[in-house]
């Protein structure tokens, strides 16, 4: 078997590249750049392109399989010399539901919360041993690659994306798994640059749903409002099962969550961490992991990558850095940090960096966002946006868009010094983004912020 990737240093296809390679498939790929750590993690496998670039001459009849990535553009040289060949081509996500259509897929959608609810699930598979295949969309602490594929797993657990497949293949995603079990975490509008209205966003995930097999399961968050409607609609139609944010009292260094009577210590924190717990819970249930099992083993569980990762703590300071930056998940994050040091000042920092978040229209969404933060600061680059060729945008209109007085900045300098200018004495400070405001150091900025 021969499989080549048309843009193999993608964050997906670079792990799905490894995975198919350590199975015993011959893998070959090309890009026409592969950073770090994609580049590295192929090196090793003994798969990174020879040469940097595109070449059509790579592409042959004795590939068996093509792999498109969407970092190519459908010009691509090497795509449509597999066109005129006539080879099979694939997005990645169809070809992860090639390798997995004889296990029972559970498939993790939503907006927000996928990445945490998937780690929770195999966190629990790996301390119960329970066999499975996976594929996570994020580097968690532990793995080498985020993607595993064997013959012999029962189960395939792939974290479900909504945004489009491949540069020739529109479909969303999460579209093309054909769930056994799922489950919505939550709906909140995102990626508008795809999804125009939040009616279209939303009826990505009621296709979502359509798509379970009519003997699987829908496990839904109850407290979002549009995931309970899908919830209700889909009733009739299958097997569901609701959940809700579980009883719970915030401890020194985790929770103490109360389930079935009985009391279950846990490092993670906050409302919405707590309420991901109890649907992967659910999930864990369909491979034969108990509730009580489940939640013991949850016990030294401490986050996914790039949530909610703690940076320095002291007697009178705590630092922690996430990946939030849409509404929801800016809101989410403010509200746990705060559930979780009631008598402590918070001081919430994030970056405007996404498409979505920098787009005039999109920012109304962030009202009310950081308002459980003692003091907020948002942070966006005039450069950035004008790199995405996207309509200039004034800190008047950030700063009304968000509303509850934050303060807005330009420049990485002015976050600093800000930063640097305040007493650090009873607070707590969470910076959130998905890129790194620029340049700032965390662990650097923690550790002067502490002294």
């Amino acid at each position: 078997m021969k499989v080549h990737f048309i843009a193999i240093g993608g964050s997906a296809m670079h792990n799905l590249a490894i995975a198919l390679s350590r199975k015993g498939i011959d893998v070959s790929g090309s890009d026409d750049e592969i950073f770090e750590p994609s580049k590295s993690r192929l090196g090793r496998q003994g798969i990174l392109p020879e040469e940097v670039g595109w070449n059509n001459s790579r592409i042959n009849e004795s590939i068996d399989a093509i792999i498109l990535g969407m970092h190519a553009r459908e010009d691509n040289p090497e795509l449509l010399r597999a066109k005129e060949l006539g080879l099979p081509i694939y997005s990645y996500p169809e070809y992860l539901y090639e390798q997995s259509k004889s296990k029972k897929r559970i498939v993790i959608g939503g907006s927000h919360g996928k990445t945490t609810i998937t780690a929770m699930l195999l966190h629990a598979c790996m301390k119960m041993n329970v066999n499975v295949d996976y594929m996570v969309g994020a580097q968690l602490e532990g793995y080498d690659c985020m993607v595993k594929l064997t013959d012999d797993a029962p189960y395939m657990i792939l974290e479900g994306d909504e945004y489009l497949s491949s540069p020739i293949d529109r479909r969303p995603k999460f579209h093309l798994y054909k769930p056994d079990v799922a489950i919505i975490s939550g709906i909140a509008w995102d990626h508008i640059n795809v999804f125009p209205t939040f009616e279209n966003y939303i009826s990505q995930f009621d296709t979502f749903c359509s798509k379970i097999d009519q003997d699987g399961l829908l496990v839904y968050n109850e407290e979002d409002v549009e995931v309970k409607r899908l919830g209700k609609k889909y009733s009739s139609h299958m097997k569901t099962q609701s959940y809700s944010t579980p009883s719970f009292e915030p401890i020194k260094n985790g929770t103490n969550l109360k389930f079935n009577n009985k009391s279950y210590g846990l490092q993670i924190f906050g409302s919405h961490n707590l309420q991901n717990l109890i649907g992967a819970m659910h999930l864990a249930a369909q491979v034969n992991i108990s509730n009580h099992d489940f939640l013991n083993a949850m016990s030294d569980f401490t986050g996914a990558g790039k949530r909610l990762q703690k940076v320095i703590e002291t007697d009178h300071f705590v630092m922690y850095k996430d990946f939030a930056h849409s509404p929801s998940k800016l809101k989410a994050t403010t509200n746990a940090i705060k559930e979780q040091y009631r008598n402590s000042k918070v001081i919430a920092c994030m970056e405007l960096h996404t498409f979505s978040s920098l787009k005039k229209e999109f920012l109304p969404l962030y009202r009310g966002a950081m308002d459980s933060a003692d003091e907020a600061i948002v942070y966006y680059s005039p450069d950035v946006v004008k790199h995405k060729k996207l309509e200039p945008i004034s800190k008047e209109l950030v700063a009304k868009s968000f509303g509850g007085g934050v303060m807005v900045l330009n420049d990485t300098e002015e976050v600093l010094n800000q930063l640097k200018s305040k007493s650090w004495n009873n607070k707590v400070l969470i910076m959130m983004s998905s890129g790194n405001f620029d340049g700032i150091d965390y662990e650097s900025l923690g550790l002067t912020l502490s002294k």
